[in-house]
């Protein structure tokens, strides 16, 4: 029988992720920003993590985003686990970035909690829906 990985090795591994990995609560506030969040972003993971993810959502696409949010957090499923999205996000800047994004739905099997992982990837403008 496999073991579970543990926090130590978890804690090895995710600072070499090749992707931005944003971890949200059921409510949308952000728990975990890795360092390529970091660089993609703007944000530090201090200044990101305890807020809500409208930080790097542009302002035009927040209703439509929370609207997906809730459905996925009440189901248990996103609309399309396995493809990357092509959308615009908000850099600390205040500029565009354009992302790749893909996202889940996670439940916590110890504590029973809810919450998403997205995925983020730089794409050229050009692609960018």
């Amino acid at each position: 029988m496999t073991q579970p990985v543990s926090p130590s090795l978890y804690q090895a591994l995710y600072p070499h992720l090749p992707d931005a990995v944003i971890y949200a609560d059921a409510e949308g506030t952000i728990q975990l920003w890795n360092p390529v969040a970091e660089q993609l972003f703007g944000f530090t993971a201090e200044q990101a993590i305890g807020q809500s993810l409208d930080i790097f959502i542009p302002e035009k696409l927040r209703a439509r985003h929370w609207e997906g949010y809730r459905r996925a957090m009440a189901s248990g499923a996103t609309h399309s686990p396995s493809h990357f999205t092509r959308t615009k996000a908000l850099h600390a800047a205040g500029t565009s970035v354009y992302v790749e994004m893909r996202f889940a739905v996670v439940d916590d099997p110890l504590s029973g909690t809810r919450g998403s992982v997205a995925f983020a990837r730089a794409c050229p403008a050009a692609v960018a829906v």
